[in-house]
C-alpha cells in the first residue's frame, strides 16, 4: 500500500514560469524512497508539496495523495495531512525552533494544542519520544533550550517532534547535510529503525548518492523541475540510464577507488604554515571551562594541502580560526609565510597583509556575506582593496571568478538572499579567491554543495593549487573528499589531535580507535559493501 502518490504534478508561478514538469512518483508503508539532483531541480519544491507548502499564488496542477488525503485540495485537507498523516524534518534544525521555548514546549505542542492532551501525558510521550531518537538524558533534555543542544542532539529533537502524531510518512529535506560523519550515522539509523518499527514510509532529499545509496530502497532523480531517472538504488546507482545521472555518480566522491589528491611541486622551504603548541581554553561563566584546542602541533610545506577531520566539537574550526587571526591562542605560536599571526602590529597596513596571506571560507555563507551588498560588489570590493582594480577591470574579474565556480554573469546583481545555499557558498568561494592567498583555509565550505558543483570547486581550488602555488587547509567531515583533495591529514578529537600522517594511509590503515570509527560511520552504497553508516 502506497503511503504516498504524486501523479503528474506541475508547479507555476504567476510570471508563468513552470518549475515542476510532470513529477511522479510514489512511497509505500515502510519503504524509502530517495530524491536526488542538484540544488534547483526541483526536490525541496516537490516535497513540500507533499505538505501544501507552496509559493504565493502558484497554479498547481496533478495530484499529490497522502494517506489517502490530498494536501492540494483545501485548507482542512491541508490540516489533516499535517496533522495525521505526513511531517517534515528540514536541513537546518536551528531554523525550525522558537529559541526562547524549551525543547519539552517544542516536542508537546502538537499534542496538548491539536489532540487535547494534558500536559503530564503529552510529557510521557514526548519522553517516549525523546528515547526513540536515541538522546542520552531525555527527562533532562526537556527543560532544555535549543542553544543547550548540539546540531546533531536537536536534529534528533525535530525528528521526535515530527513524530509525535504517528505519521504515516516522512518527509527528510537533507536532514544530515550540516553533520559530521559519525552523528550522520547516528540519525540514519534512528531514522532507518523508526521506519522498520512504525512501517513509516520515508521521502528523503539528498544531494549525496553515497548517503542515498546507503539508505534508500529507491531513487528518483531529478533536474530542471522534472524526472530524469527512478529504479532501486543499486541499479540507479551501478548501471544509470540518464546521462545526467551518470554525471552525478561520476562526480561523486569515494571513499575507496578514484583519483586521490595530487600534490604540485612543493618547494623545500620554510612552510607556509607552521603552528606549534597552540592551546585555547574557554571559560563559560558558571561552568567549567573548557579546551577547545589542546598542544596542537601541524605543519604544511608551501603549495600543500592539510585536511583537518573529526566531529562537531572536536575543536577543528578553533583551531581554523586562530589560523587566520579570529582568535587568539592562550599560549602557542602560529606562524604564515614567516610571519606570527598576533603578533603586536595591528596595524592597517599588518592587518592588510595578513589578510592578503590567509583567507578563510566559512561553513554558513549566509553569514559571512553581507545581505545588503550584490555578489559582484562584494567581490569588487575585494578586488579594488587588495588588487587595486576598479571600475571595468573589477567587474570582469568579478565575473570571471564567478564563472570559474559555476555562476553566471546574471548572479553579479543578485543578493544572498535570492540565491541558493550552495549558490552562496560559490561566491564566499570567489570572494576569498580574489585576493589570489598563499593560505586558503575551507571550513566545511563545500558540505552544503551538490556533487557536480563540489566536484568543479574542487578542480578549480586543485588548478590554482597547481598554478600559483596555493596552500590549503581544509577541514571536512566528508572523508570522500578530504581523499580527493588533501596529501596529509590530522584527526582532532575533544581538542587534541590524536593521529596525522599521508591521508591515504589514515583512511586505509588508521591506527587511533577513533579515526577507526570516522571511518566506518561513511555511508556507503549497498552494491560497495557496508559499513556501521552504511549498512542496510
Amino acid at each position: 500500500m502506497n503511503v504516498l502518490e504524486i501523479d503528474s504534478l506541475t508547479l507555476d508561478l504567476p510570471s508563468g514560469a513552470r518549475l515542476l514538469h510532470g513529477i511522479s512518483l510514489a512511497v509505500a508503508a515502510g519503504e524509502t524512497v530517495g530524491l536526488v539532483g542538484e540544488s534547483g531541480s526541483g526536490k525541496s519544491l516537490t516535497a513540500r508539496a507533499v505538505l501544501g507548502l507552496l509559493p504565493d499564488r502558484a497554479s498547481v496542477g496533478g495530484t499529490v495523495t497522502v494517506d489517502g488525503r490530498s494536501p492540494l485540495r483545501d485548507a482542512d485537507s491541508r490540516r489533516e495531512v499535517r496533522r495525521r498523516s505526513a511531517a517534515m524534518v528540514f536541513q537546518d534544525p536551528r531554523a525550525g525552533i522558537n529559541p526562547m521555548r524549551t525543547i519539552g514546549d517544542h516536542v508537546t505542542e502538537a499534542l496538548r494544542l491539536c489532540e487535547g492532551w494534558d500536559r503530564a501525558r503529552a510529557r510521557e510521550r514526548a519522553l517516549e519520544l525523546l528515547t526513540d531518537v536515541r538522546l542520552p538524558a531525555p527527562a533532562d533534555h526537556l527543560a532544555q533550550h535549543p542553544h543547550e543542544l548540539s546540531g546533531g542532539m536537536l536534529q534528533r529533537v525535530m525528528i521526535a517532534g515530527a513524530l509525535t502524531a504517528s505519521p504515516k510518512l516522512l518527509v527528510c529535506d537533507e536532514p544530515t547535510t550540516a553533520l559530521d560523519v559519525t552523528t550522520q550515522a547516528e540519525i540514519v539509523s534512528v531514522l532507518r529503525q523508526l521506519c522498520a518499527e512504525r512501517g513509516m514510509g520515508m521521502l528523503f532529499i539528498t544531494h549525496d548518492l553515497n548517503l542515498a545509496g546507503a539508505l534508500c530502497d529507491r531513487l528518483v532523480v531529478m533536474k530542471d523541475g522534472a524526472v530524469v531517472e527512478t529504479g532501486s538504488a543499486r541499479e540507479v546507482l551501478t548501471a544509470p540510464a540518464a546521462e545526467y545521472t551518470r554525471q552525478l555518480v561520476l562526480a561523486t566522491p569515494k571513499l575507496t577507488g578514484g583519483s586521490t589528491a595530487a600534490a604540485p611541486d612543493v618547494v623545500a622551504a620554510e612552510p607556509i604554515l607552521s603552528v606549534s603548541a597552540v592551546t585555547k581554553t574557554y571559560h563559560p561563566r558558571g561552568r567549567s571551562a573548557v579546551t577547545a584546542v589542546a598542544e596542537a602541533d601541524l605543519v604544511v610545506p608551501r603549495g600543500g594541502a592539510l585536511a583537518v577531520v573529526g566531529e562537531s566539537g572536536s575543536g577543528k574550526s578553533t583551531l581554523a580560526r586562530m589560523i587566520v587571526g579570529l582568535e587568539s591562542p592562550d599560549s602557542g605560536e602560529i606562524r604564515i609565510g614567516g610571519r606570527t599571526i598576533g603578533a603586536a602590529d595591528r596595524s592597517a597596513a599588518a592587518r592588510l597583509a595578513r589578510a592578503k596571506s590567509v583567507q578563510m571560507v566559512f561553513q554558513d555563507p549566509y553569514l559571512s556575506l553581507d545581505p545588503r551588498i550584490q555578489a559582484g560588489r562584494a567581490i569588487e570590493d575585494v578586488l579594488r582593496l587588495h588588487a587595486g582594480l576598479s571600475g571595468a577591470a573589477a567587474r570582469s574579474r568579478a565575473t570571471e571568478l564567478l564563472t570559474a565556480v559555476g555562476l553566471g554573469e546574471e548572479h553579479l546583481t543578485a543578493r544572498p538572499r535570492t540565491l541558493s545555499g550552495g549558490q552562496r557558498q560559490r561566491v564566499a568561494i570567489a570572494r576569498a579567491l580574489a585576493v589570489e592567498p598563499e593560505l586558503l583555509v575551507m571550513d566545511e565550505a563545500t558540505s552544503a554543495l551538490d556533487v557536480s558543483v563540489q566536484a568543479q570547486v574542487l578542480d578549480l581550488v586543485a588548478g590554482i593549487r597547481r598554478a600559483q602555488g596555493l596552500t590549503l587547509l581544509f577541514i571536512s567531515h566528508d572523508l570522500a573528499v578530504v581523499r580527493k583533495v588533501c596529501e596529509q591529514t590530522i584527526v582532532m578529537r575533544r581538542g587534541e589531535i590524536v593521529e596525522a600522517g599521508p591521508t591515504e594511509q589514515i583512511l586505509n590503515a588508521p591506527q587511533h580507535d577513533y579515526t577507526r570509527l570516522l571511518i566506518a560511520s561513511v555511508p556507503v552504497p549497498i552494491e560497495s559493501g557496508s559499513s556501521a553508516g552504511g549498512s542496510r
